[in-house]
């Protein structure tokens, strides 16, 4: 079993809301968080960095979308480590890290909490439509990290190839 590390704008992309995603995008984003909160394990960092994020995207009621389920899910088994493990991330003083588990790099300062709980836990992470993970592929396959697009059509910014 995979455990998943999952981009915000997916549980947003789900929800359907505030999103440019198109229906097919929001369609995988509901398929996967079901899988996921049915049967498989959610990676946090133990610091709440990831959940903070989540907590300013997504209702704590789990409604009225999946992503808000997502979201709940998350809160509710926090620390049943059979559904949300937590892993230890260290936030470092050198900007272009940004976490001491992370070399050197430019991906988006929001997205590194991500990288490197991923990379502690050993898990994959989940992307709907942010264009940084496909820009930044060679450091996630540098650092052995599986990023799943869900959203293959979302993945790259307008005009890119």
């Amino acid at each position: 079993m995979t455990p998943y590390v999952v981009d915000t704008n997916v549980a947003i992309a789900a929800n359907g809301r505030s999103t440019h995603a198109d229906l097919q995008c929001q369609l995988a984003c509901v398929e996967k968080l079901e899988d996921v909160c049915g049967q498989q394990v959610v990676v946090v960092d133990d610091g709440g960095l990831i959940f903070d994020e989540y907590k300013g995207s997504l209702n704590f009621a789990g409604a009225p979308g999946v992503g808000d389920k997502f979201f709940k899910h998350v809160f509710d088994h926090g620390y049943n480590k059979t559904r949300v493990r937590r892993v230890l991330i260290t936030p470092s003083s050198d900007d272009r890290r940004g976490f001491e588990e992370l070399p050197e790099n430019d991906l988006d300062k929001s997205d590194r909490k991500f990288l490197a709980t991923a990379l502690i836990a050993g898990a994959a992470i989940l992307n709907a439509t942010d264009s940084d993970w496909s820009e930044q592929e060679a450091l996630t396959k540098h650092l052995e990290v599986t990023v799943r697009q869900l959203c293959p059509q979302h993945a790259k910014k307008p005009g890119s190839s």
